[in-house]
């Protein structure tokens, strides 16, 4: 790899290389030869002037581009179609004629798009079920472990590990619900023509509607589709690329969430991401562990986020039939914008394979902030040992203040239970109250929830994608 020049980081950095050859020069060309196929074999069928020895020649050509020729042939030119009309020409000699017979740019150009859009989104999906599956066992394994709950990042009820869990899976689970529906409606733009007509293709079949209307038909049974988009101009509207970078947008603000929560509990030392033996945390210090695959998601996920704006941009803009203010757009923003959620479903498929749960540091936060919790408890004893509700609430909340004091301001521990211990309105020995300090009885139904989901929600999909599941995430850096 040459030094001199820029890379991006993306491709060197941070997507696989199955996403990288679904963007790459060659995935387009191919598909280009495939879609000259796919036009010629519809034209033939159709009663064109078209030969199946023609097809056949096409065919035979169809994966050895002879890229140099399209190469030389495009510095004359300026237009890659035609290149590549011509290289192909050379190789085909008794079909040169016939390739690309009433089609436009937009025919292998756009139609390409919305095929390596359908492939990167079935290569995203199989991704993000791979989390889910990862996740779905962590929740599992750890649907019972009491964790204290924070609202406002201020200790709020307990919850469990797994529950909290189930909250990053959830919104993963929506994220599939749209990728599924929008890989589901994916259609072809077919062979509309100039404007959308399909003006040239009916002075071919000299005026017969139906067999237009069956082209884009055959065309799209050709290439796995099961549709073309009703109506257009020259392209597919632009809202198609909105739309599937919106579900990109999605999944990396659930991912974003995700590593949001992951670099907290770190901090907390509560759960860490995986940090290997060599890994160095910081070049000035040294015992430093940097939860960094979590930081590069949501680095990653604000770019994707952002780069939403730029298919939306897009379409609003384009002007009535065709515009070419999309393309150098287009090349960058929509790419891209699969490149690096590839490479932050890979992060998140990596950290979660290797999250590190530290349950005893969990049950001491726990337990250091349990009394508070329980003081309802704590006072429903009181009133069935034969005290006053309001007046044990309000004694409750002056011990409780004190306690805090003496956390806050002292650095003690919390001796809530032996301020209430000592007080004789309370009727309740210290051993008492440590009876009611077994965290399983303030998560509610945090274990039970997570069981449901699981059984209800989650394994439904992942027994549909059964096929797909056991990948493993190889990070570059």
């Amino acid at each position: 790899m040459s030094n001199d020049c820029y890379v991006s980081p993306l491709s060197e950095r941070y997507a696989s290389k199955e996403m990288q050859y679904i963007f790459s020069p060659d995935m387009k060309f191919r598909t280009w030869r495939k879609l000259w196929i796919a036009l010629a074999e519809a034209e033939n069928e159709l009663g064109l002037p078209v030969t199946k020895e023609q097809i056949e020649e096409l065919k035979a050509h169809q994966d050895d581009i002879n890229y140099d020729d399209a190469k030389r042939r495009e510095k004359e030119c300026r237009h890659d179609v035609m290149s590549h009309v011509y290289a192909y020409g050379l190789q085909c000699p008794n079909a040169k004629g016939i390739i690309h017979l009433g089609a436009t740019s937009c025919y292998v150009g756009d139609n390409t798009d919305l095929i390596i859009m359908t492939e990167a989104l079935k290569l995203v999906r199989k991704k993000l079920v791979n989390v889910m599956s990862r996740l779905a066992e962590f929740a599992d394994k750890y649907k019972a472990l009491p964790t204290l709950g924070f609202t406002h990042f201020q200790p709020a009820q307990p919850t469990t590990v797994g529950k909290r869990a189930c909250l990053w899976l959830q919104e993963l689970k929506f994220d599939y619900d749209d990728i599924c529906y929008i890989i589901d409606s994916m259609c072809l733009l077919g062979s509309k023509g100039t404007t959308g007509t399909q003006a040239s293709f009916l002075e071919l079949v000299h005026g017969e509607r139906e067999k237009v209307k069956s082209l884009d038909a055959k065309i799209a049974e050709k290439m796995g589709f099961s549709s073309c988009i009703p109506v257009s101009g020259q392209t597919y509207t632009r809202k198609l690329d909105t739309r599937v970078i919106n579900v990109l947008a999605g999944i990396a603000a659930s991912a974003h969430k995700f590593s949001n929560d992951i670099r907290l509990l770190q901090h907390l030392k509560e759960i860490e991401e995986p940090f290997e033996k060599q890994q160095i945390g910081s070049s000035a210090m040294a015992y430093k562990r940097n939860p960094m695959r979590s930081e590069r998601i949501a680095s990653l996920a604000r770019y994707v986020m952002v780069d939403a704006m730029n298919p939306s941009i897009t379409s609003a803009t384009q002007w009535f039939e065709r515009t070419l203010d999309d393309s150098a757009n287009k090349r960058l923003s929509v790419p891209e914008g699969f490149l690096a959620i590839d490479g932050i479903l890979d992060l998140y498929l990596n950290v979660v394979d290797g999250l590190v749960v530290y349950d005893k540091v969990i049950t001491k936060r726990l337990m250091s902030e349990l009394p508070f919790m329980a003081t309802e408890n704590i006072m429903m004893d009181a009133v069935n040992a034969g005290g006053d509700r309001q007046e044990l609430h309000e004694r409750i909340r002056q011990l409780s203040m004190e306690a805090g004091k003496n956390v806050k301001e002292l650095g003690l521990e919390n001796n809530l239970l032996e301020l209430i211990a000592a007080d004789p309105m309370f009727h309740l020995s210290l051993d008492d109250l440590k009876a009611c300090m077994d965290p399983t009885k303030y998560t509610g139904c945090a274990k039970e929830q997570t069981e449901e989901f699981l059984t209800e929600v989650i394994r439904p999909i992942l027994a549909k994608h059964a096929e797909d599941l056991g990948i493993h995430a190889e990070i570059n850096v």
